[in-house]
């Protein structure tokens, strides 16, 4: 069976660029990226964000955050088969362009910003559509899933949860602290996604979410990007792709099917869900999916739930 197309909400190819700006997305002939354009081709995607990671040993400035952007416009929208994704008209206009791959710029923690909603502002010029406030620690806007206190948002977490709100900026929960999740549940007035989280229920980790967690998520209309980060998929190792759809599953039974989407975490982890080590070996996902649901039901897994969410939530 041809490739279905495909669209992946997390990625951390600008990372690695950041680290080394030597490689190439377009071509990557040292097979240093997960996720290269000859890949996202041959796993059929049509659609992958890039998000903007700035690693621990980096200052939280607004340098290397700006420094990945400039990588992004550089290293991967150099390529006539991609288009950047920054409203929803962008999104309708992708459909009608076969072969080309949309592009969309997350950030992955909010430390760079130190609090100022100017920079923000800046940042949704320079095309950002969706923001996580932390990585796994805590920083000026709330907790992440690792900072033992287990706060929530802070006072200025809040005024930034508005200001993405009036941007059209979408907030991701995925690395956000039990007690941020539900203070972002009830300060934001958008639906919000988790880019690349899974099930807690099937595997305990921290970074995957609580079944009261999905519920809500799900009531409130957001998106739940699966992701194949080993272990988050599974305490077993290797983790297999049987355990990736476990999670698939379980957010099925809540009603997610129209609300389920990947993030794959590629290129942000260095070992693999076994037989799922980059978008090329995407089919095996696919015909494992096809084993057990329609191809339409798979087709909303893999493109069509993110893409509907797109069009209705990015700016117009």
């Amino acid at each position: 069976m041809e490739p279905l197309r495909k669209a992946d909400f997390h990625c951390d190819v600008l990372w690695k660029l950041l680290e080394d700006p030597t490689l190439s997305f377009i071509d990557d002939d040292r097979n240093k990226l997960d996720v290269t354009l000859p890949r996202l081709k041959q796993a059929g995607a049509t659609f992958q964000t890039f998000a903007v990671y700035v690693p621990e040993r980096m200052d939280k400035t607004m340098v290397p955050i700006l420094q990945s952007i400039d990588l992004f416009y550089r290293k991967v929208l150099v390529s006539p088969e991609v288009t950047f994704i920054r409203t929803a008209g962008d999104i309708t206009a992708l459909q009608l362009k076969p072969g080309v791959i949309g592009a969309m710029l997350s950030l992955e923690g909010a430390d760079g910003l130190q609090g100022d909603p100017a920079m923000l502002r800046m940042l949704y010029v320079l095309g950002v559509r969706a923001i996580g406030l932390t990585w796994n620690n805590a920083n000026w806007a709330a907790d992440g899933v690792l900072e033992t206190r287990g706060g929530g948002l802070t006072k200025k977490g809040r005024a930034f949860v508005e200001e993405c709100n009036r941007l059209g900026i979408l907030l991701d929960m995925s690395h956000l602290s039990d007690r941020a999740f539900w203070d972002m549940m009830q300060a934001s007035s958008r639906p919000v996604i988790a880019s690349h989280s899974n099930s807690r229920s099937h595997c305990q980790h921290p970074r995957n979410l609580t079944d009261d967690q999905i519920k809500a998520l799900l009531a409130a209309g957001g998106l739940i990007g699966v992701t194949f980060v080993p272990q988050f998929v599974s305490s077993r190792v290797p983790a297999g792709i049987a355990d990736v759809l476990r999670h698939v599953e379980r957010i099925c039974e809540f009603g997610g099917e129209q609300q389920l989407m990947f993030g794959s975490d590629f290129d942000g982890i260095d070992h693999y869900v076994d037989g799922l080590s980059h978008p090329g070996e995407l089919h095996r996902l696919q015909d494992a999916l096809l084993a057990r649901y329609s191809e339409e039901q798979v087709k909303s897994f893999f493109e069509k739930n993110a893409m509907g969410f797109l069009a209705m939530h990015l700016p117009r």
